[in-house]
Formats: C-alpha cells, structure tokens, sequence
C-alpha cells in the first residue's frame, strides 16, 4: 500500500481525472472546503467569546453568591414588619463554619468619601476590607500592595487606591506608594494602586482601607455591610446560598418565608449561564461544521460516481490487462481521499487568514469581543480526521461500483 502512494503512475492517474473536467472538480472542492472553512471559523469564533469571559472574569472567583440585609416583610418573635436587617461579624463566622461547601467569606463595609490632596479633590467609594478579598477578587496592582495583616491588626491609617483616582488626584508619573491622602479630614498613606477591571461584581470599590481601621473610624462595631460567599468548586453555589440565607434567618429572627429580608446576588448561577451558552455554542459549530463537510464529501461521492461511469472502458481495459477489483477500487479511494484532503487543508489555511482578520478587527483592546480567537492543532487534527474518514468511506461507493461490471461488459460500454 504505501508503494502504491509513492507511485507515479498512481498519482498521475488522479491527476489525469482530476484534469479531465476541471469545473467539476473545484465546484466538486469548495464543498468541503466551505466546510471546514465554517467550522474553523465557527471554533475560533467561540473560543475568541470564550477567552474574552475569561479574561472578564479571571481575576474573579466565579463560584461565589452577594448577600446583604435589606427590610423584613413580616412580623415575628416580637418584631415588626419592616424592621431592618444588618449583618454582623458572628454572623460571619456562623455561617463559615455551618454551612457545607463554602470556602470563603469575606465580610466587607463601605461608605462614600471626599478624597483629598494637595488642591485636588474627588468624593469616592471607600471601602473596609480584609486581605482575603484579594483572594477572591485578585487586584492587578499597578504600584506598591494590597491590604495584610499586620495592617488589620495595627488599624493602620492606610488606602490602596484605584487606576483613576491616582489619575485624578497625582500629576503624571509621580509615584504614589508613601503620599498621603486625606479622607473624610483623615490621613492615609497610599500603599498601592491598582487597575480597574472590566466587570465589577458588587458595589464598586474606589478606595480599600483595612476593615478594623473602617470600623473604628465609621463606628461600625460589630456590623458589616454585606458578605460575599465563595464555595469550594466541586459545591453547587445555588444550594450553599440557600443554606446561608436559611442559617441568617435564623441568627436574625427572621420569618422562614420572608424573601425580603437579604438581599443577594449569586455570581456562581450567572456564570454558569453563560458557560451553558458557550459550551452550546461550540456543539451547535460542531455540529453545522461536520453535517456541511457530509455534505460536501458527499457531493465528492457523487461526481465520482458520475467519473467512473465516463472510465467505464478504462477501467475495462484495465480489468482485461490483469487489474485486480482491489487495485481498482484502491485508486478510486486514494482520489476520494485526495479530493477531500486538498479541499481540508485550503479550508483550514483560509479559515487561520480569517481568524486573523477578526483577531485584528475584534480582538484589540480592553474592551475585546474577541480574544485570541483560534483553533487548537488538535482540532486541526481531529477535522482532517474526519475528513480523511469520510473520503475513504464516500470513495467505496464509486470504487464498489466500478468494480461491480463485468470487464467484457465495461468493454462494449460506449
């Protein structure tokens, strides 16, 4: 067999049938190569939407649920309709230690502030914080660090601050990390600046300040504004804030049936929405890619057909010679196989060229429909494969039919 590729005269002949009708065989061609074309484009299409979610939300934990108090809707135990609802600390610590699947929860305050320095001004979010939230919502510093512990420990009088504040109240290229700003009339020494994301998830944050410094500062005690929940990954986010709601309730006196009472917002139920679309997205390109390369291998399958009832006395002569019905139908397949392989690889090359042009037209920036959009080598793989496969299947049909008269029939044909 492998004698039988490296043949001249084997790849003469296909060369000779395929030169015969030279219209036939490009109309016969783009068939597949549209195919292939599609679901390359189509793939990187959806890997581009897929690494652009990612970058949205990489510094994110995605498994993770808001919650925060908001007002009761009914009486009980005592309390009035509309009593207010405030988290605090223990509350904190109840559900981090009740409720199962839960890996983190970070407790958090906040409140608006005027941020001054030297002559300029600006009134921003300010927000009371642990040294865990940068480990479920990693900043990307720019200059210097982010909150620790020593600095919780201390009630340090410290601030890192954000992309546009430092834009806003520092002249350009001045290194902020040791200047201090005065919020609210007190002072902070800025310890590190950091980019602002493109999603926000929760109030947004302008300023971090350690949350022992907020709660002495703001007189907070033992309250806090809102908590966010992060389950582990094997732990369905649903399930864990049913269970934390239900223990709040509890820990607050609250009615088992008042919905009003916390207000919350799981990230974990809306990611995985778009993930469901995304994963739908790319069997739906699979799909469409592999049915129109069926289509267009079959379309192969059929113009062979079509050439081997025009080689009806070649390939009767050649059966006269000694040819056996192996030979015959080999050649035939070894065309087929061809056909579809020359079509795949023009395919793949003018769909990479595509995926280029939409990397250039829709993948710049921060703001970027299309990340990187491309098509791993093992995909590549995978759809010659198929191509491959489903040349050497469509060819039986031709190859089986060639062989199928008899050479002193095929001889008399006209």
């Amino acid at each position: 067999m492998i004698r039988f590729l490296f043949d001249r005269d084997t790849w003469q002949e296909v060369w000779d049938s395929m030169s015969k009708n030279k219209l036939r065989t490009v109309i016969t061609m783009i068939g597949v190569w549209w195919g292939i074309l599609l679901l390359i484009g189509l793939l990187g299409s959806a890997r581009g939407m897929e690494n652009s979610f990612n970058r949205l939300f990489g510094n994110f934990a995605t498994n993770s649920v808001f919650i925060w108090g908001q007002s009761t809707s009914k009486p009980f135990k005592g309390f009035q309709e509309g009593r207010r609802v405030r988290l605090s600390l223990s509350d904190v610590r109840v559900v981090e230690q009740n409720v199962d699947g839960i890996e983190f929860v970070v407790p958090r305050n906040q409140t608006q502030g005027m941020v001054i320095r030297n002559f300029l001004s600006g009134t921003f979010n300010v927000a009371g914080d642990y040294p865990l939230l940068d480990a479920v919502q990693k900043k990307k510093l720019i200059y210097g660090r982010f909150i620790n512990q020593n600095d919780i420990d201390d009630l340090k009088k410290v601030a890192v601050i954000s992309e546009d504040i430092y834009k806003q109240l520092f002249e350009k290229d001045v290194q902020p990390v040791g200047e201090l700003i005065r919020i609210n009339g007190m002072n902070f020494t800025v310890i590190g600046v950091f980019e602002e994301g493109n999603v926000n998830m929760g109030p947004g944050s302008d300023i971090h300040i350690p949350f022992t410094t907020f709660q002495q500062i703001y007189n907070q005690g033992d309250e806090i504004g809102w908590i966010m929940v992060t389950g582990k990954p094997e732990y369905n986010i649903k399930q864990i804030e049913l269970d934390a709601k239900l223990l709040l309730r509890n820990l607050n006196k609250i009615h088992p049936k008042d919905n009003r009472a916390f207000g919350s917002f799981n990230l974990g139920k809306e990611f995985a929405k778009v993930t469901g679309f995304l994963v739908g997205m790319q069997f739906l390109t699979w799909f469409v890619g592999i049915a129109t390369l069926i289509a267009g291998v079959v379309a192969i399958g059929a113009i062979l057909l079509i050439a081997v009832k025009e080689r009806t006395k070649e390939i009767g002569v050649r059966r006269a010679l000694g040819a056996t019905p192996f030979e015959i139908k080999r050649q035939i397949v070894v065309e087929a196989v061809f056909l579809t392989m020359i079509s795949g690889v023009l395919g793949i090359i003018t769909g990479g060229w595509i995926l280029i042009a939409m990397d250039s037209a829709f993948g710049q920036g921060d703001d970027a429909t299309l990340v990187n959009a491309s098509v791993s080598i093992g995909v590549v793989f995978a759809a010659m494969l198929i191509l491959v496969t489903l040349g050497t299947l469509i060819g039986l049909i031709p190859a089986f039919k060639a062989t199928s008269v008899k050479p002193i029939d095929a001889l008399r044909e006209e």
